[in-house]
């Protein structure tokens, strides 16, 4: 996959969701971020990073939910930034 991913894009920065490599995440994984929303088309942004590092968890909003995600996860997300 290339172009930025998910786990590159700065908090409160809107972005929309082009491509996800489904092939790189555990089968039920990507079935639970499925039903969350998780797919290309999505508007999203990162509403904030976690404690480690300040990499992991990512929170993810997506919509008015917000999410979790490792960040394996973050990096099989592709997006691009909207303005």
């Amino acid at each position: 996959m290339t172009g930025s991913t998910l786990n590159t894009l700065g908090v409160n920065r809107p972005a929309r969701i082009v491509a996800v490599a489904w092939d790189r995440l555990a089968h039920d994984d990507a079935k639970r971020l499925r039903a969350l929303g998780v797919d290309e088309g999505a508007q999203v942004s990162i509403a904030y990073r976690g404690v480690f590092g300040g990499r992991e968890p990512i929170a993810l909003r997506l919509g008015r939910a917000v999410i979790a995600l490792r960040l394996t996860h973050a990096e099989a997300i592709a997006v691009t930034e909207e303005l």
